[in-house]
C-alpha cells in the first residue's frame, strides 16, 4: 500500500470519527441548552462527512451495491466474530461494566446487521422494496418495517426507536 493510500485511510478514519464525536457534541449542548453551538457541532460533523467521503472516493472504497453488501457483511462478521468478543473479555476482566454492555450490545447488533445484508446479498432485487428500518437509541438494534414493542437486545421500549426512511 502506498503511502497515499495509507494516508487516505488515516483520514477517512479520523474524519468518520470526528463526524460521530461532532454529532455527540451537539446533542450535550442541545441539552444543555446551547442550540447556537448545537449547530455548529453539527455544520462541521457534516463537513466531517463531505471530508471523508472525498477520501473514500480517492480510495476507490465505494463500489458497486453488490460488492458493498458483500464488504459490509466481511466487516461486520468481523466485528462479532473476532474484534467485539476479545473487548468484552477484556472490560469484563478489569470490571468495567460500562464498556463491557457497550461492547456486548454492539456485537449483538453486528450480527443483525451481517444478517440484514446478507438477504440482501442473496437476493438483490429484494433491495428496490420500500419500507423503513427502526434503530434502537439505546442498543442499536436494527428492526425491518416496524419498531417491536420492546428492543430484543436491551429490553428499551418501542419508543426508544428512530424510525430511518
Amino acid at each position: 500500500m502506498s503511502k497515499t493510500e495509507e494516508a487516505l485511510k488515516e483520514a477517512f478514519a479520523g474524519e468518520s470519527q470526528a463526524n460521530r464525536k461532532y454529532l455527540a457534541f451537539a446533542a450535550k449542548a442541545d441539552q444543555e441548552g446551547y442550540p447556537q453551538v448545537a449547530r455548529l457541532f453539527r455544520a462541521a460533523a457534516e463537513a466531517e462527512t463531505v471530508h471523508a467521503h472525498a477520501h473514500l472516493r480517492a480510495l476507490q472504497g465505494v463500489k458497486s451495491t453488490k460488492e458493498n453488501l458483500l464488504e459490509a457483511v466481511a466487516g461486520e462478521t468481523h466485528e462479532f466474530k473476532s474484534m467485539y468478543p476479545g473487548m468484552i473479555a477484556a472490560a469484563k476482566e478489569e470490571g468495567h461494566k460500562q464498556a463491557e454492555r457497550s461492547f456486548q450490545y454492539a456485537n449483538d447488533v453486528e450480527q443483525i446487521h451481517a444478517a440484514l445484508y446478507q438477504q440482501f446479498v442473496d437476493n438483490l432485487e429484494k433491495g428496490k422494496e420500500n419500507h423503513p428500518y427502526y434503530v434502537c437509541s439505546v442498543c442499536g438494534y436494527t428492526a425491518e418495517g416496524s419498531a417491536p414493542d420492546v428492543c430484543p437486545v436491551c429490553g428499551s421500549k418501542g419508543s426508544a426507536f428512530k424510525k430511518v426512511e
